[in-house]
């Protein structure tokens, strides 16, 4: 919780795209980025990446990441 009595913003980008192949983490095509959203907290991040990685499971090569933002942002903590 923050001084406001609010729950503490913890940053996460959900994105996804098609990898070259399979052995190593290179984008087929950079500019077709799925860019799924910005989640407040983990858990609703995991929600939004489980449900775009399942719709895609027919897809070898398609792969969803959670990004940790805050980490990012303030690398201190």
């Amino acid at each position: 919780m923050n001084g406001t009595g609010e729950k503490k913003q913890l940053l996460h980008l959900v994105f996804g795209g098609e990898l070259s192949n399979l052995e190593e983490l290179q984008f087929r095509n950079l500019n077709e980025l799925d860019i799924v959203g910005i989640y407040p907290d983990y858990a609703s991040a995991l929600v939004a990446w489980k449900s775009k990685a399942q719709q895609t499971v027919d897809n070898a090569h398609m792969r969803y990441f959670i990004v940790h933002m805050h980490r990012l942002l303030d690398p201190q903590n």
